[in-house]
């Protein structure tokens, strides 16, 4: 829907805002009518003079009629308020929960799509199309490093993305982490190269474990090849990357039972970069890691977290208290609806 949103709008500015106000008059005349012009405006919070312009045009439109007691809907108004009716709603609703939930999480753009991706695996798909959407929005044109992480989410995401993204760009996709570790088709580096293959970029791999000692860490970084990447994921302007929750990250990496006892015993809900939170948005936990650092995204320009579903709910208000400002969060309803419930 946010796509066939944004195309209409290139058309008509504002449409969306006439819409929604012109469907408010029409709701409220359906419901009160006949209803007089004063008692109206007083009802839907506008200026009389707002109400008579927009009350002229819809009595041109022929889908309101005055009568001796008020504004009544025509039989034509009664036509398109009920055909229009489910549209409008499930589009108020979403715009509605975009601004609820950027304002609780303190982010500045949060984009919800309809559904639930724990019951829906589509609902991804969509998710993915408005990845697409905001990189065309966010990236400046020129040069662009993004990072981005592995997992099955991003992943998906990856086959989403087009070519117009490319569009007077040069586009660089690097992983955000060390490619190692995870099965082979969700591995940041795979993720990376499918990127690039989809907008007409570029890609480069980094082949170091996600998870290495600090005696091992250390000499990694002093490999040429190694140290050319990591340089080039330092000057990235970009991330998308996904919000885990603990217990399924930790079992997917493969940790300690020693480390999955503690992050349990921590109550960790959410995992993204390595670092692990409880409900509080504490750091219970940290994995060593080569790539980009929590502290790196608040230089970063474009800041896209994926993540949807209701059992993600908690793991994304752990991390979204240290997100920075800047992040859009792309998810679902399933996950804005719980995230809103607590």
């Amino acid at each position: 829907m946010h796509q066939e949103i944004e195309w209409i709008e290139r058309i008509v500015p504002d449409v969306i805002d006439t819409l929604s106000q012109r469907y408010a008059v029409l709701k409220q005349i359906a419901a009160f009518g006949p209803i007089g012009r004063r008692s109206l405006a007083e009802a839907l919070g506008m200026s009389e003079r707002i109400l008579r312009s927009e009350a002229d045009c819809l009595k041109r439109q022929e889908l309101v009629a005055a009568t001796k007691s008020g504004m009544v809907l025509t039989d034509k108004g009664k036509e398109v308020i009920q055909g229009l009716a489910s549209f409008i709603d499930q589009l108020l609703d979403l715009k509605q929960l975009e601004l609820r939930l950027s304002q609780k999480l303190g982010i500045e753009n949060c984009l919800v799509v309809a559904g639930d991706s724990d019951d829906q695996l589509q609902v991804v798909d969509e998710m993915g199309k408005l990845v697409t959407n905001t990189l065309k929005t966010l990236l400046p044109h020129g040069r662009n490093i993004i990072a981005a992480m592995g997992g099955t989410t991003i992943a998906q995401i990856a086959a989403c993305l087009t070519p117009d993204i490319g569009l007077q760009r040069e586009l660089l996709f690097v992983p955000a982490r060390g490619g190692l570790g995870e099965r082979m088709e969700i591995q940041a580096n795979n993720v990376c190269a499918r990127m690039a293959r989809r907008t007409g970029g570029k890609s480069r791999s980094l082949y170091v474990p996600e998870q290495v000692s600090e005696s091992t860490y250390r000499p990694l970084l002093k490999e040429p090849a190694v140290q050319e990447v990591v340089n080039l994921i330092g000057q990235s302007n970009a991330v998308i990357h996904s919000i885990g929750t603990a217990m399924h990250m930790a079992h997917r990496r493969s940790m300690a039972p020693e480390v999955i006892a503690m992050l349990n015993k921590k109550k960790a809900v959410g995992e993204a970069f390595g670092y692990f939170f409880d409900e509080k948005g504490q750091i219970v936990y940290r994995i060593s890691r080569i790539g980009i650092q929590l502290e790196d995204l608040a230089s970063m320009e474009c800041v896209i977290a994926v993540a949807g579903g209701t059992s993600k709910a908690k793991a994304i208000v752990s991390y979204m208290k240290h997100a920075p400002k800047q992040t859009c969060l792309i998810t679902d309803e399933g996950a804005a609806k719980a995230i809103l419930k607590e």
